[in-house]
């Protein structure tokens, strides 16, 4: 199994980690194509990736584990180089909810893909060029000054050189092939392990894509595995609404589903036996902010992963599939854990109610808690990550 900490390292944009899994999944036998037939099957898309797996005599329905590989940071404007107070800098734009002050003082890195004069795409990822200075504290007295995210968020290049330049190296072909990327900001700092803490980018939402994979897998290799297609969808730009063509709102699934549900039977009955969990990072209890939280349900690492529930839908669970997902986890043997938000607080949102929407399949929204959600560097327990992959794979096994 592949540890999260070196799935979040080699997976530094959305178009890494949907590579990743493809990868993976392709040298676990799984075919990249469109099939049908038994045995797995891959379809990459950009930053997102959708596989099936289809057992010999397949009953009509379906098991979906979704979620995002995008996490908020700073992408790359189209034209990144310009220059003020003399010094070098790049052009961003915030991307997503991002954390904004998390990422000052921090060496960047920037990742993604290109695509060159003659429409080929390649994955890039380049060392460290970047950072977004914080301002001394002698130069204000009393309040910091308001942080304006156009003017004081653009990086400082650490390199004398264009930043396309530096894109067109670290890619191996010349600046002028490159006719238009899609960069996003990376943390240099590599993920730490402390006892059974993970520290690092991006957990929200790798640490979901990276469950769901392993899932699979085990899923699949499992001598008797369920009779349902089990289906593995990791979509990009969750976290700037979804409404993309590789978006959770977006046809990619849907067209998947429909495929498979011609193969399967009667549409109807596929839809009515199939079910999706929505995989995405979850809230623990702050310590130092523990009124923002429900006074009765409070979440904590390493106690298991979280189920999501929202009475206002902005999460997909309601009580057929959260009693599902509890049998899930009392089969794996695994804790669980409920998260409801405060009246008073705001709540996030996730995939699960959108998919839900568009594809008429009842969903549960799950996750592993997190610390610092949406900033740099976010904070989980290995333990809950252990419990999701096991959760996870006895819910595709058919428990």
């Amino acid at each position: 199994m592949a540890s999260l900490a070196e799935f979040i390292r080699t997976s530094p944009s959305p178009f890494h980690a949907a590579a990743n899994v493809r990868d993976a999944l392709v040298a676990a036998g799984f075919a990249e194509d469109t099939g049908t037939a038994p045995g797995g099957h891959v379809l990459l898309s950009g930053g997102a990736v959708v596989a099936w797996w289809v057992p010999q005599d397949p009953r009509p329905g379906l098991r979906i584990i979704g979620s995002h590989t995008d996490s908020p940071g700073f992408a790359l404007k189209p034209d990144p180089d310009f220059e003020r107070e003399g010094f070098r800098q790049a052009a961003v734009e915030v991307y997503g909810g991002a954390i904004v002050e998390s990422w000052f003082d921090r060496e960047l890195a920037f990742a993604g893909r290109i695509v060159l004069d003659d429409a080929s795409e390649h994955l890039v990822h380049t060392p460290p060029v970047a950072r977004i200075p914080n301002l001394a504290i002698h130069l204000y007295r009393g309040d910091r000054p308001e942080l304006d995210r156009q003017v004081h968020t653009q990086p400082v290049m650490l390199v004398d050189r264009p930043m396309l330049e530096v894109v067109a190296e670290a890619a191996g072909v010349e600046p002028g092939r490159i006719a238009a990327h899609e960069l996003i900001s990376v943390d240099a700092q590599a993920p730490g392990v402390v006892g059974t803490t993970i520290s690092a980018g991006r957990l929200d939402n790798l640490s979901s894509v990276h469950a769901s994979l392993e899932a699979m897998l085990a899923a699949v290799a499992d001598p008797a595995p369920a009779g349902e297609v089990l289906v593995l969808a990791a979509f990009n730009h969750e976290e700037v609404g979804s409404t993309t063509a590789t978006g959770a709102a977006g046809p990619m699934l849907e067209r998947v589903l429909g495929k498979l549900a011609a193969v399967l039977g009667d549409p109807l009955e596929v839809v009515a036996n199939s079910s999706m969990v929505s995989a995405d990072a979850a809230h623990a209890v702050h310590p130092n902010f523990p009124g923002k939280h429900d006074p009765t349900h409070r979440p904590l690492l390493g106690r298991g992963p979280v189920l999501k529930v929202n009475a206002n839908q902005r999460y997909a669970s309601d009580a057929v599939t959260e009693a599902m997902w509890r049998r899930a986890c009392a089969a794996a043997g695994v804790p669980s854990q409920t998260f409801v938000g405060h009246n008073a607080v705001p709540c996030g949102s996730t995939i699960g109610p959108i998919s839900a929407t568009r594809l008429g399949i009842p969903t549960v929204d799950v996750g592993v808690p997190l610390l610092s959600m949406h900033s740099a560097r976010e904070l989980a327990s290995l333990d809950d990550q252990m419990w999701f992959i096991q959760a996870l794979r006895a819910y595709l096994s058919g428990n």
